[in-house]
């Protein structure tokens, strides 16, 4: 006959055997994920004696599992191996562009020879689908890198997210940067259709047809991209286009004030003030001494010899 003390034995013992194998389960959980850590060193390591020693990119342009096999390998963190191939396209930029030095746009990362971007934001877009940030900085750095991958990573994003307006933008956008404004105008009216979409995606698909070269409608692309932009980067280029558009326009009006003073006086100003007066009239933004300011607030430099505006060294509407 079983006794109250000894069920409670038997009880203490099964719960004590319990942990022993829930302690011996752990134990080799975390033995799997040294060894995994360890494999995982000792194999970066072998890489990186293999590789020349001034290549400092290798590591960001060795493709090693294609960006489905990064999903079924990361189960069920997705997102955060989609995070960790964003920051690692991030670096493989930023890496570039210090190793470059020089001067470039991010209309035009060709000088950077970034031959893997469009891998790194494919894997990162393959294991979150819905991650608005990379098919945006896509859009606007890989085109000059690879065009036909930047439709295909953007298109991808509009298939997966019908109902994001944006990525018609994105794609719009690149296809008015290669000239094919039919295209665009195309993606601009399916863009427009979709619910919650402005009013101005419609504006544009008929823009497209007729000013398609235009620097007005240039213009208004890039306020666009600055408007609705998340990723900083983005957003602080298409301010300065918008800016450098600007300041075309209105050296274009300052060139004609120049003009106009030279027939009457058979000379160039020698000082800004002596046309001050006919800037203000043409609703040119002027400081104290009477020099027309470029769009980010310095004033335009006059160039006796040429008689014409030309931008301050200070000015921060040059290219970038």
């Amino acid at each position: 006959m079983t006794t109250a003390g000894q069920t409670a034995g038997d009880f203490a013992t099964s719960r004590a055997a319990a942990a022993r194998r829930e302690r011996a389960r752990d134990a080799l959980l975390a033995l799997v994920v040294a060894a995994g850590l360890a494999a995982s060193f000792a194999l970066s390591r072998s890489l990186d004696a293999r590789r020349p020693a001034e290549d400092p990119f290798a590591a960001y342009e060795e493709m090693y599992v294609t960006p489905e096999a990064a999903r079924r390998m990361s189960l069920a963190f997705n997102g955060l191996a989609a995070d960790w191939y964003w920051l690692r396209s991030l670096q493989y930029v930023g890496r570039k562009v210090e190793a470059y030095g020089g001067q470039f746009s991010l209309e035009d990362m060709r000088p950077l020879g970034m031959r893997n971007l469009g891998a790194l934001l494919e894997q990162t877009t393959a294991l979150d689908p819905q991650f608005m940030a990379a098919y945006e900085f896509g859009a606007v750095v890989l085109p000059s890198v690879d065009r036909e991958a930047a439709v295909r990573l953007v298109e991808k994003g509009i298939r997966e997210n019908p109902e994001e307006w944006r990525l018609q933008h994105h794609l719009g956008y690149i296809h008015w940067r290669a000239g094919r404004f039919h295209e665009a105008a195309t993606v601009y009216a399916a863009g427009s259709r979709v619910a919650g979409a402005p009013d101005w995606m419609r504006v544009m698909a008929a823009k497209m047809s007729d000013e398609g070269g235009s620097r007005q409608l240039a213009r208004e692309m890039y306020l666009r991209t600055y408007q609705e932009a998340t990723d900083d980067k983005v957003k602080a280029h298409a301010a300065t286009r918008v800016a450098q558009l600007d300041s075309l326009a209105e050296r274009e009006q300052i060139a004609r004030v120049l003009a106009d003073f030279r027939a009457r006086a058979g000379h160039c100003p020698a000082a800004w003030r002596e046309v001050a007066p006919a800037l203000r009239a043409a609703r040119l933004r002027l400081d104290a001494s009477g020099a027309p300011l470029d769009p980010s607030g310095v004033p335009y430099a006059l160039d006796a010899a040429s008689c014409e505006a030309k931008l301050d060294a200070r000015s921060r509407v040059h290219a970038k």
